[in-house]
């Protein structure tokens, strides 16, 4: 069961940065690469406790669809979202934001399950587990990016 951590340091307030990285709109646009959409439930603006959104992107050269409700929120410092419907057997993802030397650290904590059990482990080890990485460290850096635009244009 890999687990992906990421850290990203942000030059933005930590309401900014948890906003952004629950803001539809904006994780369409931070994904872009992938084509990934919002098609069922949230599709536009934040989204909260207890609501979900369902993401068609391409992934890996597959269309998918992917159902994801998030289960925990502390505005501004942690919400959790779960995969209910999709590729994955499971998934956890914790997003949480910490004050740090008057920047927010942002943590991206990813904890999943491949399906196809021996299958899934050994595709983990070949390629997923970098797959996602990449995927959660790009979309980091681009959320940084919107962050850090938006406090110099104010």
């Amino acid at each position: 069961m890999p687990v992906i951590t990421h850290q990203e340091y942000i030059k933005a307030p930590i309401e900014v940065c948890f906003d952004l990285a629950r803001n539809i709109d904006v994780h369409t646009k931070t994904t872009s690469h992938t084509k990934e959409r919002a098609v069922g439930g949230v599709t536009t603006g934040l989204i909260n406790e207890g609501e979900s959104v369902t993401w068609e992107a391409v992934h890996l050269g597959v269309k998918q669809r992917l159902t994801a409700r998030i289960i925990e929120m502390d505005r501004p410092y942690r919400f959790v979202d779960v995969m209910v419907r999709g590729a994955f057997k499971s998934f956890t993802h914790t997003h949480t934001f910490e004050l740090k030397n008057e920047a927010t650290l942002m943590t991206d904590h990813f904890d999943y399950k491949s399906p196809f059990g021996v299958i899934g482990k050994v595709a983990d080890r070949l390629f997923l587990e970098k797959y996602m990485t990449d995927f959660l460290v790009r979309r980091a850096k681009a959320l940084k990016e919107i962050a850090e635009n938006q406090q110099k244009n104010r």
